[in-house]
């Protein structure tokens, strides 16, 4: 999650939704989000990931009961970047690496 899912978290999306080890959607927490979060995809997801600690505070206002449900992982990455930017790419990856490594 990021706040408009424009650039960070449609990135994420973009370039891991084709690895088999992970289902992933991507949703801003803002009112101007291309596309909102919703309780339903709390409720989908097994982990959330947010880049930046006021995501994970606006979720938990918004919806305590399914946010408390899930783990977060916060990736804290700022709001710094274009969509699909190299150093997003990396970024990005080498976080999924170290909170999610499948070990293969």
């Amino acid at each position: 999650m990021c706040s408009r899912n424009r650039r960070r978290s449609l990135t994420a999306e973009t370039i891991f939704k084709t690895e088999l080890a992970w289902d992933v959607r991507s949703a801003g927490t803002e009112a101007a989000a291309r596309i909102r979060v919703t309780a339903g995809q709390l409720g989908w997801a097994d982990v959330i990931v947010v880049m930046e600690k006021r995501h994970k505070e606006r979720l938990q206002q918004k919806f305590p009961g399914e946010f408390a449900a899930k783990p977060c992982v916060c990736f804290f990455i700022a709001d710094d970047y274009e969509f699909m930017d190299a150093s997003l790419l990396e970024k990005l990856r080498a976080k999924m690496q170290e909170h999610f490594s499948t070990g293969g």
